[in-house]
């Protein structure tokens, strides 16, 4: 409990402000005094006497003709402050230091931008020898590796068609999936779990474990993985890479805004 909370110090006539601007919904973007008054339980003119100072800061905006008050463009302005302020970049920069310290290896984090899967950061082990060639801002097709399969799995099928022609599968490796028919069972599949690992299909050798990201609207904006050796990982250090890399995924999610709005 946040200690204003303990300490019992509130402020009414601001409670009952935001009161009021929390009463207008995506299904009521319009309303009165009366209605105001119907949906909230206050008085009109305590509602009016709100309202007047709300539109003098622009907070609400009133129709001088219907007389309806709706959201001012003050909340815009501050939505775009903390959009801004939620960039995935930025939000997701700690917990990928935190997944470094915990299991080493390589992080990546991926989107998917103008039909290419797009590296927006990147993480080395100071201690791995093996430096991996994808660097920050490198773009590959968007079916790329782990994080591809992660990033495709959540698009419609539609999309993924359309992906898929424009970026036809190729044979990297003698693991890679090279036919749309099991390309798309390989997806059915990753959208059914919480991660992909993914094995020596894009280089022999190099295995990676990713999970997806998504927003306050539940949508999969990105994916977070970590690639490694694959001689070099198993058992129980495989199940704490998968373990870590899921738990990150949620962290920046919920960060990201998801599962706040309902």
């Amino acid at each position: 409990m946040d200690e204003e909370k303990k300490s019992g110090f509130q402020n009414k006539s601001l409670e009952r402000a935001l009161q009021i601007m929390n009463a207008f919904q995506a299904d009521r973007r319009e309303l009165t005094v009366w209605q105001l008054s119907k949906i909230l339980g206050m008085s009109r003119a305590t509602i009016l006497r709100l309202c007047t100072t709300l539109v003098q800061y622009d907070y609400l905006r009133k129709d001088l003709i219907s007389k309806q008050y709706s959201l001012g463009i003050r909340l815009f302005d501050l939505g775009s402050i903390v959009y801004d302020s939620f960039s995935l970049r930025r939000t997701s920069s700690p917990h990928l230091s935190q997944l470094q310290m915990k299991v080493g290896n390589t992080l990546y984090l991926g989107i998917l931008d103008n039909d290419w899967l797009l590296y927006i950061d990147k993480r080395d082990d100071p201690s791995n020898p093996v430096n991996f060639t994808s660097r920050i801002g490198t773009r590959r097709p968007p079916h790329w590796g782990m994080l591809g399969l992660v990033l495709m799995a959540h698009l419609p099928d539609s999309e993924v068609d359309r992906l898929l022609q424009k970026h036809p599968l190729m044979p990297l490796t003698r693991k890679t999936v090279t036919t749309e028919e099991e390309y798309k069972k390989r997806l059915s599949s990753v959208k059914k779990q919480e991660y992909v690992f993914e094995t020596g299909e894009v280089f022999n050798g190099i295995s990676g474990v990713a999970a997806p990201i998504r927003d306050f609207s539940g949508k999969v904006i990105a994916a977070v993985g970590v690639g490694f050796i694959s001689s070099s990982v198993e058992g129980k250090g495989l199940k704490k890479i998968i373990k870590e890399v899921v738990e990150t995924a949620r962290t920046v999610s919920k960060d990201m805004g998801y599962g706040k709005i309902k």
